[in-house]
């Protein structure tokens, strides 16, 4: 399963957006944030446990393991950043454990990895293997409260600092609604699809269960334009 929305705006569109008037204020400047600290006001795709911000030309796909969709893939302009929210412990962060953990994995597989200072504080650049090709990614991690936020960048915005950044961006308005319930440290974050994606799978499989279909016929995507 890999359900696809897109939005679209005009620039006149951005222009004239309503700004919310008493919009919360946080004493830092960026994200990610957490849904119970002030962030500011923006538009973002609502998945569960996470909020996800969107921009004009965005493509959102979602990652789903078994039944469960667990992370989030933004495409724009020839650039990808896969997020994905866990986990943590209550006291003490995961980055420096799951940087390591990387580290391992990704040099007794053959690729190539660094340690370097990024925007976020330390990450990872690696070289992962891909279709019998080596390609440059970025691991970029951060630590809130009770919660682990990872993003992978690829393409273009490796080595465009531009086009980097508008995925950096994405990363710091992020919102991460970790919810109350007991979760072991790594696990998974759940994700589901927003209302109107989910309004379109429920009116879909109606229509579906009144026809024949070809089972061979690719069926439509879940599509949001504005």
């Amino acid at each position: 399963m890999n359900e696809v929305f897109r939005r679209r705006r005009h620039a006149e569109e951005q222009e004239s957006a309503p700004v919310a008037e008493n919009a919360p204020v946080s004493d830092r400047e960026s994200g990610p944030w957490d849904a119970d600290e002030p962030h500011p006001e923006t538009e973002r795709v609502d998945l569960g446990g996470m909020r996800l911000p969107i921009g004009p030309g965005f493509e959102v796909q979602l990652n789903v393991a078994g039944d469960q969709i667990v992370g989030a893939v933004v495409l724009v302009n020839e650039s990808a950043l896969q997020v994905h929210a866990f986990a943590a412990p209550k006291k003490s962060g995961i980055w420096d454990e799951v940087r390591s953990e990387l580290t391992r994995e990704l040099t007794a597989a053959g690729g190539a990895c660094e340690e370097r200072q990024g925007p976020f504080g330390p990450e990872l650049a690696a070289e992962i293997q891909q279709d019998g090709a080596k390609q440059p990614v970025r691991f970029i991690g951060v630590d809130g409260p009770r919660w682990f936020l990872r993003g992978v960048l690829s393409g273009r915005a490796i080595a465009d600092p531009e086009a980097g950044k508008v995925l950096e961006d994405v990363i710091r308005d992020i919102v991460v609604v970790r919810g109350d319930q007991p979760m072991a440290p790594k696990e998974p974050i759940e994700l589901r699809l927003p209302a109107e994606a989910r309004q379109a799978v429920e009116q879909q499989a109606t229509e579906e269960g009144k026809a024949d279909l070809n089972p061979f016929e690719r069926g439509p995507e879940i599509t949001e334009v504005r």
